[in-house]
């Protein structure tokens, strides 16, 4: 996969989420079968825009040639998606998610195995 098809993909996605947990926490979180509270809205909005940071940087980044800055962000991305699977994976298996999380869980591994891949690569 070219860098830019897998940033654009990161950018499409974060666009489909970023709205909707910025503007309907609970709605999300029953879907998903979290329990709903102020602290969990909180949380919920918090993640949206961080969504919408990292779409920001997608998309805009898309193009970016080879070199310290490309390097930097593929290496972003890499952790935040990483930490995010591990994290989505221990609330599925506590609980907290119902098994619509293993989508969550499987969008993460496509963006960690895709960044790793450009980490590690002279891609």
């Amino acid at each position: 996969m070219k860098f830019k098809t897998l940033m654009t993909i990161k950018a499409l996605v974060c666009l489909g989420f970023a709205p909707v947990l910025l503007l309907f926490p609970a709605w999300i979180l029953g879907l998903l079968g979290a329990a709903y509270c102020s602290g969990a809205a909180l949380t919920a909005r918090e993640y949206g825009a961080a969504l919408a940071g990292n779409l920001l940087l997608a998309w805009l980044a898309r193009h970016i040639d080879r070199g310290a800055a490309r390097k930097a962000i593929v290496w972003n991305l890499f952790v935040y998606d990483l930490i995010g699977l591990v994290a989505t994976v221990i609330l599925i298996l506590r609980g907290t998610l119902n098994p619509l999380g293993w989508g969550i869980a499987f969008v993460y591994l496509f963006f960690t195995v895709g960044f790793g891949w450009f980490a590690i690569s002279k891609n």
